[in-house]
């Protein structure tokens, strides 16, 4: 289901990508997601701001799910 949440927030141009992304706009949030293969420092950062998340796929295949032509650790839906 958070494959399809993250793709049809793209759709609806809700969707931000990135850590800082993610930080700056923590209070609009309604889900953030995160790549298996993400760094430690990123997932690191996230905790300390009190995001939570949840492990979908690999960048490479989230990148090729979603139809990006660029890779990204972090997914987030705001509200």
């Amino acid at each position: 289901m958070s494959m399809k949440e993250v793709s049809e927030a793209i759709k609806a141009k809700k969707a931000v990508f990135g850590i800082k992304q993610a930080i700056k706009h923590k209070k609009d949030l309604s889900a953030v997601f995160i790549c298996k293969d993400t760094r430690d420092a990123t997932v690191d950062k996230l905790e300390e701001s009190g995001i939570e998340f949840v492990v979908l796929k690999t960048k490479k295949e989230m990148a090729k799910e979603l139809n990006l032509d660029f890779l990204s650790e972090v997914f987030s839906v705001r509200k």
